[in-house]
Parts: C-alpha cells; structure tokens; sequence
C-alpha cells in the first residue's frame, strides 16, 4: 500500500523531533523532494500517494539532517533578500540577521552619496556571495567587489551571481589585500567576518560547527583577530569620505565600535542592534 504525502510528512516530523531536530525541516525536505513546489502546492497534495522514488529521496534526506548536515545544503539552497542562493558546505548559510546588514548599508548609501555618483563597493568574505550580489541587484550604480581567500566559496558565488544576474567583480585574497596591492580606494567596505570565538566554537551545535566551514566561522581566540585586522588594512584603501558595516557577534559590537573610533578619530560611529535586540552591526561614516 503506497504512503501518503502527510503520512510521511508526520513520519519525517517525528523522527526529526526524537532525534534533536527541529520538525519544521520535515515539511522543506518535502517540498524538496517533490520537486521544490511551494508549501501551498505541498498543502494540496497531502492526500496524493508518494511516488516510491521521491519517498526514499526523503527517508535519505531525513536520515542526513538528523545526523547533523543543515537542511540547507540538502536543498541545496537558502533564501536571502528575496532570492534564493545556492549553497554548499564550501560556504557558510546565510541568515537572515545579514539582511538587516544588507538593508541598512543600501539606507546609508542612498544618504551618503548622491544619485549621480557611482559607489565603489568591496565585501569581504564572499562565502555564497549573498551580501554583494543583494547590494549589486538593489542598487545599480553600485560598483561592487567581493574577496575570498577560498577559491571554492568564489565559485559558488560566481555562480549564483550568474544566475540572479548580479555584476560582481570576484577577487582572491585576503581581506583588503587585492585592494591595496592595486592602490585602489572604496567608498564602502562591508564584511561579516568570522567572530565566534575559539572556545565557543567547541560548545556550538554539532550541525554548525561540525558541518559548516570552520574559516568562516573562527574569530580566533577572543573573537576579534579579523577586526584587527580590518583596522590595520581599511585606512589604506578607504577615501576621504566613506562608509564602513560589520556584523558582529553577541556582546561585540562596543568593543569593534571602539576600535573604528579609534582608527578613524571623527567619524560618526554607532552599533545598530538587529530584529531580536542584539547588537549585531557596527557602522563608522567617515567624512561627512
């Protein structure tokens, strides 16, 4: 007798839960194996019989979730901004707290420069490309530059910037090292570096720490060896007039604020708290 769709989606929730997952990945993994319909489509075949191949389909992909591997990189995909994002285990998932991220700094740009101008912009850490390719299809005028010192993550981000049709001009390297080996200046640098900190890495669920890419995700031993870094590098590359956005981790945000003070004496600098109240971005504009 052939399974149902919501008989197997009740299966699929409930094995999930006894195994420390989250339920709610049952009825993703659904809508994926039967085809990447939506959850409307999904709701209107709950009474159809599950065509046997798409049901082992499912049994595989609730095995690996509960084993750990994130949902996501069984899709195969993560939505950001509207649009959906290849994803993979060479680049990190984007979450939606780095919407907030990308929607603020467009604010910013809008404020800051003119209709006119053309706005040099540079992310660094690609990963899946998610904040430069956004920036890129929100605002046309922006020139935007992406780095990564993982040739893999450049990869899967050409390749989604190809497919939502985003111009980003891809850069291997570190940091802002392609940038100041070229003597080239920017008007806007944007980063959501890796800031976990050492020892919270090891009490991190398995399903992050053992499956996501560790170079994205460790800040060294405080947490805060990559905005050193940035301090040391961005007045080489940065104009007069310029803007700065970071995300940071929970807790961090007066300590990098601090540090902008302190490399960029007069800038207006303030740390911007995300949707849950957690401060999550730090900004500096410079030469107002």
């Amino acid at each position: 007798m052939s399974t149902k769709v919501h008989e197997a989606l009740a299966w699929a929730s409930s094995f999930l839960a006894e195994n420390g997952r989250e339920g709610f990945a049952a009825e993703i993994l659904m809508r994926h194996v039967l085809g990447d319909v939506n959850r409307t489509e999904m709701l209107m075949r709950l009474h159809d019989a599950m065509d046997e191949d798409a049901y082992a389909e499912l049994k595989r992909a609730v095995a690996r979730h509960a084993d750990g591997e994130p949902v996501q990189y069984i899709t195969g995909k993560e939505e950001f901004y509207g649009r959906t994002f290849l994803v993979n285990k060479e680049v990190l998932i984007p979450r939606p707290e780095t919407e907030e991220l990308v929607e603020h700094m467009l604010t910013l740009i809008s404020n800051q420069f003119g209709v006119e101008e053309h706005v040099s912009v540079a992310d660094i850490g690609t990963g899946s490309g998610a904040i430069s390719i956004s920036l890129a299809l929100e605002n046309e005028r922006l020139n935007v530059y992406t780095v990564d010192i993982a040739e893999e993550s450049i990869d899967v981000a050409r390749w989604n910037a190809d497919t939502l049709g985003a111009k980003v001009t891809f850069l291997h390297g570190d940091l802002l090292q392609p940038f100041i080996e070229q003597g080239k200046k920017l008007d806007v640098v944007v980063s959501n570096p890796p800031y976990i900190p050492d020892h919270e890495i090891a009490v991190l669920e398995t399903i992050v720490k053992d499956r996501e890419p560790m170079r994205a995700l460790s800040g060294g031993e405080d947490g805060y060896v990559f905005y050193r870094r940035f301090m040391e590098e961005l007045p080489l590359v940065l104009k007069e007039k310029a803007i700065v956005g970071f995300e940071v981790g929970a807790g961090q945000g007066e300590t990098v604020a601090d540090m902008l003070r302190e490399t960029f004496p007069g800038a207006e600098v303030y740390v911007k708290e995300d949707i849950s109240g957690k401060d999550r971005m730090v900004f500096a504009l410079l030469g107002k």
